[in-house]
């Protein structure tokens, strides 16, 4: 029987073995394939896949076997549990439309909102600003509650003069300023990255310090050129994936 192939991982010698290796067990089994098989590796090549000891492995397969995402059967081995919730994706598509359905559908908390430098690695986008008008909300999953997201947008103070924040509560930033601000949006790069959950992060998400999430970063152009707004989103990454679609 082939058994599921986890992904790798570099190990920090500075955090416990057997949480790094749960946790990126973990992102893998979550982030599977349908059609990936469910039967995990032996604990013995589990630990050579990963470089640790059979003892860290059986720690870290507790942990996920607490959580109930895998099941261990003595004499058979041990198995993905089917139900376990893969990731939605996170999709690259072409249009703007495109983009105000994946943000949509979501309970929005404001967390705050007010001018503040922008920061080092967005200046490139605002050349001719020191400061932005910045807004961070918190996304939940409507049905259960579950926070799945936080995002913060930076955005030209003339555009955001004309901000209603009941509007942001509603709906994301993208469909605010083209439909209510009236601002025409003629295209929207995405950057996605892996990254690792940082305090705030980890205490808005209610996921561990240091567990993976998604990094997102979309820039809203006019037919200008110029930057309207700089969206900068942490996702759950125990509850995204990346799809990236592209036309022929």
């Amino acid at each position: 029987m082939t058994s599921f192939a986890p992904d790798s991982i570099v190990l920090n010698r500075k955090l416990p073995l057997w949480y790094q290796v749960s946790q990126s067990l973990r992102a893998s089994i979550l982030g599977r394939s349908p059609e990936d098989p469910l039967r995990l590796p032996t604990e013995e090549q589990l630990a050579g896949h990963y470089g640790v000891s059979v003892l860290t492995m059986r720690q870290a397969l507790k942990e996920l076997e607490d959580e109930g995402l895998i099941t261990r059967h003595r004499r058979r081995g041990t198995f993905i549990e089917p139900s376990a919730q893969r990731g939605t994706p996170v999709r690259l598509l072409g249009s703007v439309d495109a983009i105000v359905a994946q943000q949509s559908g979501m309970a929005t908390e404001m967390l705050g909102h007010g001018t503040a430098p922008v920061p080092a690695e967005l200046a490139e986008y605002f050349p001719d600003l020191t400061e932005a008008a910045t807004y961070h909300r918190l996304r939940s999953d409507e049905k259960t509650g579950e926070p799945t997201n936080h995002a913060r947008n930076y955005v030209r103070p003339e555009l955001a003069a004309r901000i209603d924040l009941r509007d942001l509560a509603r709906w994301p930033m993208t469909k605010v300023l083209r439909d209510v601000v009236g601002t025409h949006i003629s295209r929207i790069t995405d950057t996605v990255e892996a990254r690792l959950a940082d305090p705030e992060t980890a205490r808005l998400l209610q996921v561990p310090l240091l567990s993976p999430i998604l990094h997102y970063t979309g820039v809203a152009y006019d037919d200008g050129g110029q930057v309207l707004d700089v969206a900068v989103i942490h996702y759950r990454g125990d509850r995204f994936s990346f799809t990236v679609t592209l036309d022929a």
